[in-house]
């Protein structure tokens, strides 16, 4: 067994040769480093490479870290396909504290810093949910690598946990709008119309966004945590060793589990906005039950339900997307998971508006 260098035109070459199972020469090491570090790039001759082991992959990544070579000057394709996926893994997380914040950047650099972290941060967005629907279409398919008891676990911790604190905001969103409406229509003594307000303002939109954001706070920020301490204790480079996907693995169960209990949380939050505006109506506005549940009934459009469990449906995608993208692109350390929860909990809630009005202009001007 071998493991020689050459070094021509500032050009480094580290040759693989035989049987390097098991290697550590720690002595090499030194004398390596010292010549990586001087050369303009280094490359790797593995073509009469026989037999490694994760050994060699730890000697190789030793010797790189120590020699301080940047990334762009390596070229790993030179090494078995295996080899070169483990070096990749290992130096794509840069230990190095950053010096960027070392200097005041002027207005223009800072503004064009900015510009490439948001082209960036939009490229390795739509990248996810590329992956995330390739994993959906492997799903129906029959291939996706996802363990039944990560979406039982998904979907319990979503649908039946969820229905106290759903039922408790809805109630009082619906007990609120009928105490606002109330004051208005007393003027003109149509209180009765109470009913039809908060029927119409629950199932349409209110539910929906009342549930979505409840949903974000709770359980969108929790699978942020999650999958962002997995990435801290680099649970998800070893299920990317392994050759599992993690888009399967980690984001598909999620997914899934949102999509479909966010339309059942929706209805949910309709039928207890409803019953707050009844408390309203009924013991204080003395409207009898009759009368409100009459209003009710002749309010309630299914094109207006529709419309809600549309919205519920939208927001499921939005809630889970975002929380296991930032848990994914989770930095290593604490501080990174308590910031991941944080962007997910903020971004879910802001698309989820966002899209609110686009899709109520685009029904409004389908006259839906």
């Amino acid at each position: 067994m071998a493991l020689e260098f050459v070094e021509k035109q500032q050009i480094l070459t580290v040759v693989l040769e035989g049987d390097l199972r098991r290697y550590d020469n720690r002595e090499q090491i030194t004398e390596l480093s010292a010549a990586a570090q001087k050369a303009r790039q280094v490359v790797f001759d593995a073509s009469h490479l026989q037999q490694w082991d994760s050994t060699l992959a730890a000697f190789l990544y030793q010797l790189l870290l120590q020699a301080g070579v940047r990334k762009d000057k390596i070229n790993l394709d030179g090494l078995p396909e295996n080899l070169r996926q483990l070096l990749e893994l290992a130096l794509a997380v840069d230990r190095k504290p950053s010096s960027r914040s070392a200097r005041k950047e002027g207005f223009l650099e800072e503004l064009g810093s900015r510009g490439l972290e948001m082209y960036d941060g939009l490229k390795k967005a739509l990248s996810f949910m590329a992956e995330a629907g390739r994993s959906l279409g492997r799903f129906f398919s029959g291939r996706a690598v996802m363990r039944p008891v990560d979406f039982e676990f998904a979907l319990e911790d979503c649908g039946y946990k969820a229905i106290g604190i759903v039922s408790l905001v809805s109630f009082m969103v619906g007990l609120i709008l009928a105490f606002v409406g109330a004051l208005q229509l007393k003027m003109f003594g149509a209180q009765i119309y109470i009913a039809s307000l908060v029927t119409i303002g629950m199932i349409r939109i209110m539910g929906a966004i009342m549930a979505g954001i409840i949903i974000a706070g709770r359980t969108g920020a929790a699978y942020a945590a999650t999958i962002g301490t997995m990435q801290v204790n680099e649970e998800v480079d070893a299920l990317k060793t392994f050759g599992f996907s993690v888009s399967d693995f980690l984001v598909l169960p999620r997914l899934l589990s949102l999509v479909i209990t966010m339309p059942f949380l929706t209805m949910l939050a309709d039928i207890m906005g409803m019953l707050g505006g009844a408390f309203v109506a009924v013991l204080i506005l003395d409207i009898s039950a009759p009368q409100y549940w009459q209003y009710s009934i002749n309010a309630f459009g299914l094109a207006n339900f529709l419309v809600g469990i549309f919205h519920g449906f939208v927001y499921g995608i939005i809630i889970s997307a975002c929380g296991c993208y930032y848990g994914v692109n989770c930095g290593r350390n604490a501080d990174s998971v308590g910031v991941a929860t944080t962007k997910a909990v903020v971004s879910s809630i802001v698309i989820m508006i966002v899209v609110t009005g686009v899709l109520t202009l685009i029904f409004e001007v389908l006259g839906i």
